[in-house]
């Protein structure tokens, strides 16, 4: 049985083994400065001692807010060492979210980035048990209750110097079932969950890792995720680490967009092997390839579109590639290789070997496109409730269209609404159990209750296993109402969907649908009678355009209590909000089996029966609260 190790000892381990090699690189000026796996260790210990002499005690959370680059690293290491928890913080959040999560994890201590300072100064005054706020950066006046994480370290070096031997007391009394992160992610509005993962579920989703995936020692891998991304966090962070390789970061721009435009500018200057991506960063990879083909004329594109399908039609969908009627196009294959693809790949620095894909699912097209230029991306499925890791695809073990083999050692089945296991080939929800499955959620019993039976974890995603691929996971979309955005974030939208249902008497039913699109759309089934006398008491005729418009302007008033000046503002993130509205033209009923038994409404049910609108609230036409479809529901 594998030894149930911490992030310390793993840590410990791999700094001590690769000691003298590269682990972080980081930009500086116009330099690329390199850290040793050795330097990485030793600067976790300063802030780890530095927290010590500060007062941070075992098990006490410190939040952190910042950018992918070394100082997270270091900080998470640090706060680990002195047998804190972290809790890590998006850059996505508003401060209103951000104050809730600070809270909510009763954070003692807040470290954050010159970047995302502003954020924590809005609502410091909300977070009474913060005692200090440790900056990153020396370029800002601090202000009370503010130090620089420079502090930290001088008091590190003291505290390391006159107390070593308590310092080491302190890490070697952390066990593998001590928490280590409290990531907050998906959850309802007004209760979002905080997953308590364990030093034990790290370690073990890393060894569960290298079961379907490695990358040689040395490789350098470029992180362009933020890295609270539990994805960016595990596969990245902790994943190279223990592979003997190395982490580059996108140097920090004064903003988001300016830190996306330095992704080119790294993937030159690094030469990365591997990187982490999601389907949003690798649709626009293959935007800007295509865009740079076409500036060199017709000729050339032409030329390039004809390699591509001969080498998509090689290749297939990976594990069915070649084959004796395919051989006459290996020689082209290789010529056109030199002539046209090679140089595409050195627009992604010339030694990428893959892509791993993770958050939302990959369409297999896209799999196709990369395989077939000679950067095949890896599509992968998990959480952050498994930490994250469930299953990956990887180079000789790839089947396009599947989201890879199940890690191991871990149990995976497939389940219906009631638990039960299905038959292979048949759809159901995910169900897992191992030792990467969360301890649960903080402070909410009932969610963990309901989220872990068992011991398996119920991940709220549909997929299936087939018999003839044995191992291999297929994810085919959500089991249960999450949200999903293009980039791969996930968001519960109950609170939205109760909360305007039973707040507007003008909404009977709500369900918010986002599935990797560009916005959320909300179905709504109005109430009709409400409406109508609403329009009457402002003196017009409800049967009238001008009536029925007037009734859609109410619908509209009511999503907007949700947005900034509304009534209800803060319960639910604008990110979120619908961007067009769906009018459906009939109420849902067990008539028509929208909803069940039990009166609650079955989505996929519902988005399949309005599939239609759906696709149409996605057009221009379709986004327009006024569209004549919108108004003839109103009949």
């Amino acid at each position: 049985m594998t030894k149930r190790i911490t992030i310390i000892d793993f840590v410990e381990n791999y700094t001590h083994k690769y000691a003298p090699k590269t682990y972080l690189r980081e930009k500086v000026g116009n330099t690329w400065v390199e850290t040793s796996f050795e330097q990485t260790r030793h600067e976790a210990y300063r802030i780890g001692a530095g927290l010590m002499e500060l007062g941070l005690k075992k098990g006490e959370r410190v939040a952190l807010l910042s950018e992918a680059r070394n100082m997270w690293v270091f900080g998470e290491l640090g706060i680990l060492y002195a047998g804190g928890v972290n809790v890590p913080l998006s850059q996505k959040l508003e401060p209103i979210d951000l104050k809730f999560r600070i809270q909510h994890s009763d954070a003692r201590y807040v470290m954050v980035s010159e970047n995302q300072l502003a954020k924590i100064r809005e609502i410091i005054a909300d977070c009474p048990l913060v005692e200090k706020v440790i900056v990153f950066d020396k370029n800002v006046e601090l202000q009370d209750g503010e130090m620089f994480i420079g502090e930290i370290e001088a008091m590190g070096d003291k505290f390391l110097s006159e107390h070593e031997a308590d310092f080491v007391a302190r890490y070697q009394s952390i066990g593998p079932d001590d928490y280590a992160n409290i990531s907050y992610t998906s959850g309802t509005t007004a209760d979002p969950k905080g997953i308590l993962l364990t030093h034990r579920n790290y370690t073990a989703n890393v060894e569960q890792a290298h079961s379907v995936i490695g990358v040689p020692e040395d490789s350098v891998m470029l992180i362009i995720l933020p890295m609270d991304h539990c994805f960016a966090h595990v596969a990245g962070f902790y994943f190279m680490m223990s592979a003997g390789g190395s982490i580059a970061t996108v140097p920090v721009g004064k903003t988001a967009l300016a830190s996306l435009r330095n992704i080119p500018m790294a993937i030159q200057e690094t030469k990365p092997h591997v990187m982490l991506s999601v389907p949003a960063l690798s649709r626009n990879f293959k935007k800007n390839i295509e865009a740079g083909i076409k500036k060199k004329g017709a000729k050339v594109e032409a030329l390039y579109n004809y390699a591509l399908n001969l080498n998509i039609g090689y290749y297939k969908e990976y594990w069915n590639q070649g084959g004796i009627s395919q051989l006459w196009k290996r020689p082209l294959m290789a010529l056109f290789d030199k002539l046209i693809f090679k140089a595409v790949r050195q627009g992604l620095g010339g030694r990428m070997m893959f892509f791993v894909g993770g958050g939302a699912l990959l369409d297999i097209e896209l799999q196709r496109y990369y395989n077939a230029i000679g950067i095949p991306v890896f599509q992968g499925y998990g959480l952050s409730e498994a930490t994250p890791i469930i299953c990956a695809n990887s180079a000789g073990h790839a089947i396009f269209g599947s989201s890879g083999r199940i890690v191991s050692p871990m149990e995976c089945k497939i389940c219906d609404a009631d638990g039960k296991e299905v038959p292979t080939r048949t759809r159901g929800e995910i169900v897992i159990k191992g030792e990467n499955v969360m301890a649960g959620y903080w402070k909410n019993p009932k969610a963990t209750e309901e989220t872990i039976v068992d011991g398996w974890l119920h991940t709220g995603d549909m997929g299936y296993v087939d018999d003839r691929h044995p191992g291999y996971l297929w994810v085919v979309g959500r089991f249960k109402s999450l949200l999903i955005s293009a980039d791969g974030e996930k968001y519960s939208p109950e609170g939205f969907e109760d909360g305007l249902t039973d707040y507007s008497k003008y909404v009977d039913n709500t369900i918010l649908h986002n599935s990797q699109s560009p916005y959320t759309i909300a179905l709504i089934v109005p109430n009709k009678d409400n409406l109508k006398e609403f329009v009457r008491a402002k003196g017009m005729d409800p049967a009238t355009k001008e009536g029925k418009q007037a009734m859609l302007q109410k619908i509209q008033d009511e999503v907007n209590t949700y947005k900034k000046g509304g009534i209800h503002y803060g319960l639910f993130p604008e990110r979120w909000l619908p961007a067009a509205l769906v009018i459906c033209d009939e109420p849902w009923t067990e008539q028509n089996r929208l909803v069940n038994s039990t009166m609650k409404v079955v989505r996929g049910k519902v988005e399949k029966y309005f599939e239609d609108r759906i696709n149409y609230a996605y057009t221009e036409e379709g986004k327009n609260l006024f569209n004549e479809k919108n108004i003839k529901a109103l009949d």
